[in-house]
Order: structure tokens, then C-alpha cells, then sequence
């Protein structure tokens, strides 16, 4: 896979299919299916009034995530972590509530806390991108239905805020792979980048062999691409959703 096109069709530089439904769980403050590919996350915003104890006095808000696979979210059936802690999961929850922290103005969201829960219905590579991606929407439209109410002051969502995958599979640089370039990737990255195209959270590693900068510029200049694109899409969903 040198040149020409990946397994499915796609270049280099293509995200997967995207799809962005705002207001899918109606009885959450705010919510999105965000949909990549065979990637789907349910992503839902909960906004509850009062801070973690930590945070009490200060008249700041809070915003922290959960994020979880359903048991048929994957071909092996995935147990659910009721008697055992799942690592990966926690490491990928804490991860999408640092993101999403960057884009709210605490002191706008007053003593407040947006619970964040994203819950993969299916997994093919990507999914805690794309719950970054679908948590951003849901986030958006429970604040923007907050400030409707009076819940909280308006301009608590200070910006935008997207992320892709990016990767070199056989020693090309490619976005947003799916399970099987995943599978088989020497490098595995992770971008999160807010608008203006500065970074929030950059997480990659080596597979095999150890990758250049230049390789890394190649990476990096794919993440920027396609978040721009991904960006495009949250918009359309937010511009759609009901305050």
C-alpha cells in the first residue's frame, strides 16, 4: 500500500463516511450519534447543578466524562466492567474530559457540571475520537439550552474543538484508520486541535519501528486536514440542533 489507494478505497488523505445526528437521545440536556465509517458513539450532555467538592466556592463549573463499549460493540461479545475496572476505558474517559475542558469558560458555566457519557455501539477503529467528536456536539447543545434557560450565562462554550486518527501503515502516512490499518499500523496517533488549529492533546506511539520527524510532519499536516473537515460536520449538527 505504498501508492494508490488503501484497502477500501479510500486516499491517503480521506476521512471514513461522517455522519452527525444532533438531538438523539431526547431526553438528555444535549446530545449526538456521531457516526465514522462503522464507528458509532452515543454521546450525551447532562447538565447538573453543583461541583465536585474540590471545586465548591470558587463559582467555576466543572465538565468530566465517561466513556464505555457496549457488549456487542465489537465481533467478541465485550463484557461489561461491573466487577472488573476497565483501564482502557478509564484512560480514554479521562482523555475526552481534558479535551472538552479547553473549549468551556468555567466561570460562564457558574457551579455547574456537564457530565459528558459517551457509549460505542460499534467499533471499527477510532472511537475515542470520535466520542471526542460526538461529545463536542452534545456539549455544545446542552449549553446552548442552558443559557435558553438561564441556567447558566451565555458564552460558556468558548470554541470548537475535533479530533482524528492518523497512522503509518506500511510506511505511509494515512488518516483516520479503521480496525484492520489499526491492527496493523507501525505508528498509531491520536490529534485533538481546536479551532484556529492549535493542539489540545497529541497521543502516539510506535508499533514497531520508531518513526521520523519527517514522518511526524506527515502525520500532523493529515490530523490538521481532516479535523478542519470533521469541524465542518459538528457545525452543520450544531447549526441544526434545537435550543
Amino acid at each position: 500500500m505504498a501508492t494508490g489507494k488503501r484497502q477500501d478505497g479510500r486516499r491517503a488523505n480521506e476521512l471514513r463516511p461522517v455522519k452527525v445526528t444532533p438531538g438523539f437521545v431526547r431526553s438528555a440536556d444535549g446530545s449526538c450519534l456521531f457516526e465514522i465509517g462503522r464507528t458509532r458513539v452515543i454521546c450525551t450532555a447532562s447538565f447538573v447543578a453543583g461541583v465536585p467538592k474540590w471545586r465548591e466556592g470558587s463559582a467555576l463549573g466543572w465538565v468530566t466524562a465517561e466513556y464505555g463499549m457496549l457488549p456487542a460493540s465489537t465481533p467478541t461479545r465485550k463484557p461489561r466492567p461491573a466487577l472488573k475496572s476497565d483501564s482502557r476505558a478509564t484512560e480514554i474517559q479521562r482523555l475526552i474530559g481534558r479535551v472538552l475542558r479547553n473549549v468551556v469558560r468555567f466561570e460562564k458555566l457558574g457551579a455547574n457540571t456537564v457530565y459528558l457519557d459517551c457509549d460505542v455501539l460499534e467499533a471499527d477503529g477510532g472511537t475515542r475520537t470520535a466520542a471526542i467528536n460526538g461529545a463536542y456536539v452534545a456539549l455544545a447543545g446542552a449549553i446552548r439550552r442552558s443559557e435558553t434557560s438561564g441556567r447558566c450565562a451565555r458564552g460558556a462554550l468558548a470554541r470548537r474543538v475535533a479530533a482524528v486518527s492518523v497512522g503509518i501503515v506500511d510506511r505511509r502516512a494515512v488518516l483516520d484508520m479503521d480496525y484492520a490499518e489499526d491492527s496493523a499500523a507501525e505508528v498509531d496517533m491520536n490529534v485533538a486541535m481546536i479551532g484556529g488549529g492549535r493542539f489540545v492533546e497529541i497521543q502516539g506511539s510506535s508499533e514497531g519501528e520508531a518513526f521520523t520527524f519527517e514522518q511526524l510532519d506527515r502525520m500532523l499536516r493529515l490530523a490538521r486536514s481532516g479535523i478542519r473537515k470533521v469541524m465542518w460536520y459538528q457545525q452543520q449538527a450544531v447549526s441544526r440542533s434545537k435550543p
